[in-house]
Formats: structure tokens, C-alpha cells, sequence
């Protein structure tokens, strides 16, 4: 794999993002894995079968998505390494699998809505949050959008360039397919708590090393941050990393809440009901508008910290 294709897909894609005419034209492949995985759910994860055999069925549907990805990529691949300059293709591939730019810009709304009225905060962090929005009141809506920013820091942008680093483009499709399959079945709710516990686990895996690896990165990004204290940073998130329920969310929503210090997590709705969640960090709970843009700040020095290292390790295999 040629070296530049990782730190060119993320400077490229910060600045691009992916265009939305071209969405409307054919879709965005995070989509088409979605109608795959529902294709796989609607004839697979049936009532009528047990628990083992809905978990046998989502490894089944797993195996077939995976092999699918892997089939379509190692093949535009190997094609593309016919081609001179087959890899700034694949690079451009690459580019539709990082999502830095509308991360950012989802967010952002959720800001600038907010500034507006409390009513347009909820509609706007309804777009990037799971959870019920009617429930928030303007603090609610600020650390929501936060830790949405924080956790998708990780499985948004790093996650997918580390292994678009190590495998290239069959690595990146690979993990978002994963990724993906787990936001739509790897929950713990009666439909899902077997059928879905494959991709959750296999999930869980892949983003270990990239969840942690952010937190790293946002401590670092601290440095060229106003505010930021890199110090609380890396405290906040090895002391408090363990009490999320997810083994890797933890890491990169406590380094932004230690970093800025903000208190995340705490309790929220789910589908009506109050869920007792843990916090992370000890600071400022009521944020705001300006909180998410402070946010915002630490997260756009850490995709440059990011991008500084990607070009170190290219800069590293053209000289070795």
C-alpha cells in the first residue's frame, strides 16, 4: 500500500467531506452496508428460532457481510494496483469511510440551533444522539452533543484511519461495516441481545486499541488548545474510562471531559426511561452553546495531531 493514502484520505475528506450530490445520486456505502445487514436481520433473526440459534444466525449474517465487503474491496484493489496511480483511487475511496468533516458540521449545528432556542437544540441533537431528546433541557442538549463528539472522535475517524493505515481499503470497509452492524443490531434489548452479540463483540475488539489511542491524541491536542489541560486529560481518562458500559467508549469521553474540564454522562432517557449512568470528569456540568464549540476546538486540534502523525509514519515508510 502505497504510504500516502492515509494521510492524504484525511486531509482530503477534512476539507470534503462527502459531497451530498453525490449521496443523493448513488447513497454513501455506510448505507448500502446498512441495507445488507437488514436484508440479513429481516430473513435471519426470526421469533420462532432460540437464543443459540438467533447468536449462530447473526455470526452467520456477520461472516456474509464481512465476506461481501471483503470480496468488493480486495477487488477494486487489486485492479486499481494495475493502474498507474491506481492509489490515489483507492485513496479517494478511502475518503467516503472517514467521517471528520460531517461529524464536525453535525455538531456545530447542534450549537448554533441551540443558540437559537432550546426547541431547535433538541430537534438538532436528535440528528447525532440515540437517546430522547424532549427529555434535555440546554445543558442536556450541550453534553450530548459532547460525548457524541468525543466517543465518534474515536469510531468515526481514528478507528477507521488506523486500519486504513494498516490494510488499506479493504481494512476501512471492513471496520465501518462492523462499526455500522453494531449500531444497528449489537443492542441488548430482547430483538437483538443474541442476534446482534457477534457484531457487538467483534466491535468491542477492533475499536480497543483506537479508542485509547484517542485519548492519547486528545491529550496531546490539549497542548495547542487555549484551556485545555493535557494533564487532567490523561487522568480523567484512566480514572473514569472503566465505568462505561462499553469497554472503549470511556476512554476518548473522559479525555474531553478531563481535558475541558467538563462533566459528562450522568443519567439520561432512553426510549422513556431514566437510565442511571455514570459520569465522567468532575468539572462543569451546565454547559452550553460555547461549551460545544470549545468542544468543537479540542476535537479539530486533534484530528491535526492526527494528521501530523499519519504524515510521520508515511514520511517513515518513504525512507525506510
Amino acid at each position: 500500500m502505497d504510504p500516502l493514502i492515509s494521510p492524504l484520505a484525511l486531509a482530503l475528506e477534512r476539507q470534503l467531506g462527502y459531497p451530498q450530490r453525490l449521496s443523493a445520486t448513488i447513497g454513501h456505502p455506510v448505507v448500502w452496508f446498512g441495507k445488507l445487514i437488514s436484508f440479513c436481520e429481516e430473513r435471519l433473526n426470526t421469533t420462532s428460532r432460540t437464543a443459540a440459534q438467533r447468536k449462530l444466525a447473526g455470526i452467520v449474517a456477520l461472516c456474509l457481510l464481512l465476506l461481501s465487503v471483503l470480496i468488493v474491496t480486495v477487488g477494486i484493489r487489486t485492479i486499481l494496483s494495475w493502474i498507474p496511480l491506481g492509489w490515489l483511487l483507492e485513496m479517494l475511496l478511502a475518503t467516503t469511510l472517514l467521517a471528520q468533516k460531517e461529524l464536525g458540521r453535525a455538531v456545530e449545528a447542534v450549537s448554533e440551533a441551540l443558540r437559537s432556542s432550546l426547541a431547535a437544540g433538541r430537534d438538532a441533537v436528535s440528528h447525532v444522539v440515540g437517546r430522547d431528546p424532549q427529555s434535555l433541557d440546554e445543558a442536556g442538549v450541550a453534553r450530548a452533543a459532547v460525548e457524541t463528539l468525543a466517543e465518534s472522535t474515536s469510531d468515526g475517524v481514528v478507528a477507521p484511519w488506523l486500519f486504513l493505515l494498516l490494510f488499506g481499503l479493504p481494512g476501512i470497509a471492513v471496520y465501518k461495516a462492523v462499526n455500522t452492524a453494531d449500531s444497528m443490531i449489537g443492542h441488548l434489548d430482547d430483538r437483538y441481545r443474541h442476534y446482534g452479540w457477534a457484531a457487538a463483540r467483534l466491535d468491542d475488539a477492533l475499536n480497543w486499541v483506537p479508542a485509547r489511542l484517542t485519548a492519547v491524541l486528545v491529550t496531546i491536542a490539549c497542548f495547542f488548545t487555549p484551556g485545555a489541560s493535557p494533564g487532567r486529560a490523561w487522568e480523567t481518562a484512566r480514572r473514569d474510562a472503566a465505568k462505561h458500559a462499553s469497554p472503549n467508549a470511556g476512554w476518548p469521553e473522559a479525555a474531553f471531559a478531563g481535558a475541558l474540564n467538563f462533566q459528562l454522562g450522568g443519567p439520561r432517557h432512553y426510549d422513556g426511561e431514566l437510565v442511571d449512568l455514570p459520569a465522567f470528569g468532575s468539572g462543569k456540568a451546565g454547559l452550553g452553546a460555547s461549551d460545544i464549540m470549545l468542544a468543537l476546538l479540542l476535537y479539530r486540534r486533534t484530528l491535526g495531531v492526527l494528521l501530523g502523525l499519519s504524515c510521520a509514519i508515511a514520511l517513515m515508510m518513504l525512507i525506510s
